[in-house]
């Protein structure tokens, strides 16, 4: 899934990162239906707008994903495009026959991208940034005179030398002293029983896809309840919203009697029938 057809906003393209996330946000969600109708044209046509379809209605997860990684000293906009990456791969792998919806099977690809990316530019990125951590790194190895640990007057005498401050030179001691840590160990060398730095390298507690599955939910609901409510003629319409969906207080069934002049109970009638009427059409729009 590569070349123009398959074009799509990236931040640098759009101008901004907060233009860009306003943009993914537009995309509308795919129900269950149409993305496996779109997955089945992918899979047996290779129709590249099918494809393009669902990366598109998928980016604002990516965005949520990256958001759980921010501290770690990268740029978000190059976190979200290593995610699309991993969408794109997820896409190009989904199967819309085994039932399961695409952004479950897409949040391993989207994760194991920016792993991937966090762990080429982890080092490179903490070990130096300033410009005193920098002539530090190049520096201090050679300024040492012996292997162990600097004592209060080396760290002294290399910070007057190098022209930063003490605390600065501890500090770069420390980052080169600590030994990397591979993302997923290989078998056999988590042998203390220690989790693994992916383990916990995302916050679980806020799971980008249940948060987007959530809300893919009550976008279907109220669009379901939009549908059912324009069904009902303006009496019984008038009655549901007033009874239910009123944010200023409920009306009572009184109330609605002495509006429309009729009985308290006939407006029960009108209420039940309506209820029943809109969850017909709720059941089928779901």
């Amino acid at each position: 899934m590569t070349g123009t057809a398959l074009a799509f906003p990236t931040p640098s393209s759009l101008g901004s990162l907060d233009h860009y996330i306003q943009a993914v946000n537009r995309f509308p969600l795919l129900s269950a239906e149409e993305e496996v109708a779109y997955g089945r044209r992918w899979r047996d046509r290779e129709d590249v707008e099918a494809a393009r379809a669902l990366v598109l209605s998928h980016l604002r997860l990516v965005v949520a994903v990256s958001r759980n990684y921010l501290g770690y000293g990268l740029p978000q906009a190059d976190l979200i495009q290593e995610g699309n990456v991993g969408l794109m791969k997820a896409v190009r792998r989904f199967d819309p026959e085994r039932g399961v919806r695409l952004v479950s099977f897409a949040l391993h690809w989207i994760r194991a991208e920016i792993h991937e990316y966090i762990l080429r530019n982890w080092r490179l990125v903490k070990v130096a940034t300033t410009k005193a951590q920098r002539k530090l790194f190049f520096n201090l190895r050679s300024m040492k005179s012996r292997s162990g640990a600097l004592t209060p007057d080396e760290a002294g005498r290399i910070a007057t030398e190098l022209g930063v401050k003490p605390e600065e030179v501890l500090e770069m001691e420390t980052r080169l002293s600590g030994r990397d840590v591979a993302l997923d160990p290989a078998p056999g060398d988590d042998d203390d029983g220690v989790a693994s730095p992916s383990a916990w390298l995302a916050d679980e507690r806020e799971d980008p896809s249940q948060s987007l599955e959530r809300r893919q939910i009550e976008a279907r609901r109220s669009e379901g309840l939009r549908l059912a409510l324009e069904r009902l003629d303006a009496r019984s319409r008038r009655i549901v919203e007033a009874r239910w969906l009123r944010e200023d207080g409920l009306a009572t069934l009184q109330e609605l009697a002495d509006e429309f002049g009729v009985s308290a109970e006939r407006i029960r009638q009108i209420e039940g029938k309506a209820l029943k009427q809109m969850r017909g059409a709720m059941a089928e729009a779901a």
